[in-house]
């Protein structure tokens, strides 16, 4: 992709033929490194904060590693970053030439996040939206990722500056929301899907996480979070649901532990479907770019 393909990759007049790449005012998708090459990127999304889109970003990097996939995560919460502690990464990042090099997990899954970065990993951010959105950026343009099957982005809550920029800058394949139960947090998790719409970054469904907790004396499900509204949201919004996942006190044993790789309860047999219809969807999307081409 050259930088005027991708600058009007977000562009609304990109299909009306009248398009200038040269006086373009829409944001510029940032083209890769040369010390990249990554087929698929895919953002996890959530709008609000506490719905576990981390741990999905992780299981679902996991699932992907486990079919053999080359998987990558770029951790853009930048302010609240969790990924490295969930798979127990504490390396810092090495610098190779002009690129930095991203950790990486005892499975190969490679991993750049700004708490790598850090003296240590409870040490706040204080920054205000630009430099987060240039953080977030740097990850992109300065990490050597090498070659990969898919870049999973973790988001950060909300619509703000770091969540736009990865929506402009980044070229994204597609957005996967997580919500947990409650219509509280899916009006939250609303306004991230009017977002992605409105800069035209497609939705591939909905994951609900922290749905239900099995009792661990009769086996019944123990709905926490009331029953759910997700499955609703789905409809209204014209999305598939993909995956529902319950709370399960050995994920956060072993994500505590930094050992989510070992994970193969529950949520991680609920996330296969998931994987099946992103490796399809994005299969399909692969096959129309090149018969358009």
């Amino acid at each position: 992709m050259t930088q005027n393909q991708a600058q009007c990759s977000t562009c609304k007049d990109k299909n009306t033929g009248q398009c200038n790449p040269e006086k373009c005012s829409e944001p510029a998708v940032l083209p890769l490194n040369e010390a990249s090459d990554i087929k698929r990127v895919v953002a996890v999304v959530s709008g609000k904060g506490g719905v576990g889109k981390s741990s999905v970003s992780a299981l679902l990097a996991v699932a992907l590693a486990r079919r053999g996939n080359q998987v990558g995560i770029l951790d853009a919460d930048i302010t609240g970053p969790s990924i490295p502690k969930l798979f127990g990464v504490i390396d810092r990042p090495e610098q190779f030439n002009k690129f930095i090099l991203p950790a990486r997990t005892i499975m190969g899954i490679r991993i750049m996040s700004l708490n790598l970065l850090l003296p240590q990993e409870d040490d706040p951010v204080i920054w205000r939206g630009p430099i987060l959105s240039g953080a977030v950026k740097q990850f992109w343009t300065d990490v050597a990722w090498g070659r990969l099957d898919y870049l999973i982005v973790d988001m950060p809550p909300g619509t703000g500056d770091v969540p736009l920029t990865v929506m402009q800058s980044l070229p994204l394949d597609g957005l996967l929301v997580v919500s947990s139960p409650q219509d509280l947090s899916m009006m939250v998790v609303r306004k991230a899907i009017k977002m992605a719409r409105l800069i035209n970054v497609p939705i591939l469904g909905l994951v609900e996480n922290m749905s239900y907790l099995f009792c661990p004396h009769c086996g019944e499900k123990v709905h926490l979070f009331g029953l759910s509204h997700v499955g609703e949201a789905a409809r209204e919004n014209n999305l598939p649901l993909l995956a529902v996942l319950p709370v399960d006190p050995k994920l956060t044993e072993l994500g505590d532990a930094g050992l989510i790789e070992n994970y193969n309860g529950t949520s991680m047999q609920n996330i296969e479907p998931l994987v099946e219809v992103l490796e399809k969807t994005l299969k399909k999307k692969t096959v129309e770019e090149r018969e358009g081409a």
